[in-house]
């Protein structure tokens, strides 16, 4: 796997090296790279289980009004 060098603020990867319960800076950032693509799968699961939900509703004969 390709590697990437970034600089990033102390304070904020201390932060998140104690929020997270890791010794490692390198661990952190991991961390938080991951906890955010995750979610972002997540949320694509959910954004798409209502898309295909109402889908079907609109899909569905509608009965004739008046």
């Amino acid at each position: 796997m390709a590697k990437v060098n970034i600089s990033l603020d102390a304070d904020l990867v201390v932060e998140v090296m104690v929020l997270a319960g890791v010794g490692s800076p390198q661990d952190a950032v991991e961390l938080v790279v991951r906890d955010y693509i995750a979610r972002g799968h997540r949320t694509e699961a959910r954004t798409e289980l209502k898309d295909q939900s109402l889908r079907e509703v609109d899909a569905k004969p509608q009965e004739s009004q008046g």
